[in-house]
């Protein structure tokens, strides 16, 4: 069965390849119609889909991700809007030079082929998935967790029926069915049909997709982001922005798990700011010399700092200087979201030379390395590895260019 989706895929990728801005964009637009005009009955099933992950003991915020309310569909519907709405990168020329020979030659952005694309929980990305693979010319393969099944075929299906009636190829998007262990490693095998495998999730998925993917990666391992409050940080400015980053939404990948404190701020900075992370449920792992400000916390242990809580979990140091928290940046960072609090314009401007992360702030909360925030539309993923993309992976980023070139009878002596 999966054999027979991916040769779909790739007979459907070839028609995609060519196909014009409009037809994509119609697409769009009757796929978020269709959303809406169902909205009712994807909520009924979605909650089919809540209910056995709660028979199943799944955490609050692994619920979360699964959920499909209003407000989660209102939020597919502008993004599918906002895609439709944005400049289609194929065919774009993106140099052009001319050889001594007379030879112009050019680079051609092309779509990459076939995505399998590797997702846990949040059926709200397989709309977000498909519109940005179809925009960018792409034929997808979706396979979801077993958790949000029944969300998932019935958002495929919906998608499915507003391509065709675009007269596009409607095997273009296709959620694979099974919930079998073993569809992971079929779906990782089939390097003469997917160009490219995209995983998206905990680092347990993504580390068993390397490891046994013949396909190559693009990698988005765990998100273990920082907020550094420096000595010159504006500290009611900062209590909102540390706020904000782990409680707006704690089981995403860019929210904040550690909290970094210069030691000349701490004593007027942290016990306030634990007070009300306390007050949002917010369970706090401190350092020791934290713990000597604000006594009755959780002492943290050397497992805590690298560790992506996506809970209502914060781990809390304080630094000696800058350079103890660039340094501990480096050692248990995971290149994907890191944001400095200060006024000193010297310091914000090192710390963006010298963290490697796919996204780097200044004052501003982690939770903006999103491809909407960005101002790039949707996104299918942040990735944290650098080959082909860094950061939040929009159209542009499901592309890749090809040479072209022009002679007038040239030959090679």
């Amino acid at each position: 069965m999966l054999r027979a989706m991916a040769r779909d895929a790739k007979a459907s990728a070839r028609d995609l390849r060519v196909a014009k801005r409009g037809e994509k964009d119609t697409a769009l637009e009757l796929m978020a119609e269709n959303i809406l005009s169902r909205k009712d009955e994807i909520i009924k099933t979605n909650n089919r889909d809540i209910t056995r992950a709660r028979e199943k003991g799944l955490s609050p915020a692994m619920i979360d991700r699964l959920t499909l309310n209003e407000k989660t569909i209102s939020s597919m519907v502008a993004g599918l809007h906002e895609v439709a709405a944005l400049p289609d990168p194929v065919g774009e020329v993106t140099a052009m030079w001319k050889r001594p020979n007379g030879l112009q030659v050019g680079r051609v952005r092309i779509p990459l082929g076939v995505i399998g694309f590797i997702y846990e929980s949040r059926p709200n990305v397989t709309v977000d998935a498909a519109a940005l693979c179809l925009k960018s010319g792409n034929a997808v393969l979706l396979k979801g967790g077993s958790e949000a099944i029944n969300s998932n075929l019935i958002l495929n299906e919906i998608l499915a029926e507003a391509v065709n009636k675009a007269n596009l190829p409607g095997k273009s998007i296709q959620v694979i069915p099974s919930i079998e262990h073993e569809a992971f490693g079929i779906l990782l095998a089939m390097d003469d049909y997917v160009d490219m495998i995209i995983p998206r999730g905990g680092e347990g998925l993504i580390s068993f997709v390397v490891e046994n993917s013949r396909i190559p990666v693009l990698k988005h391992y765990k998100g273990v982001c920082h907020v550094y409050v420096d000595e010159f940080a504006d500290l009611d400015m900062a209590r909102d922005i540390c706020l904000n980053a782990k409680v707006q939404r704690p089981g995403v990948c860019n929210a904040m798990e550690t909290m970094l404190v210069h030691k000349k701020v701490a004593p007027s900075f942290l016990p306030g700011m634990i007070v009300a992370f306390r007050d949002a449920g917010v369970e706090i792992r401190a350092c020791k010399d934290t713990l000597r400000l604000v006594p009755g916390l959780k002492l943290a242990k050397d497992s805590d700092w690298p560790t992506e809580f996506l809970d209502l979990i914060l781990a809390v140091k304080i630094v000696r200087n800058m350079d103890e928290a660039l340094d501990f940046i480096d050692r248990y960072g995971s290149n994907h979201t890191e944001a400095i609090v200060t006024n000193d314009y010297e310091r914000s401007k090192e710390f963006l030379e010298k963290v490697d992360a796919s996204v780097v702030l200044v004052n501003a909360s982690t939770r903006f390395n999103d491809g909407f925030e960005l101002g790039l539309g949707a996104e299918i993923g942040i990735s944290t590895s650098k080959l082909h993309a860094y950061g939040p992976m929009s159209l542009k980023e499901l592309t890749t260019t090809k040479f072209i070139v022009f002679g007038s009878g040239q030959v090679r002596t």
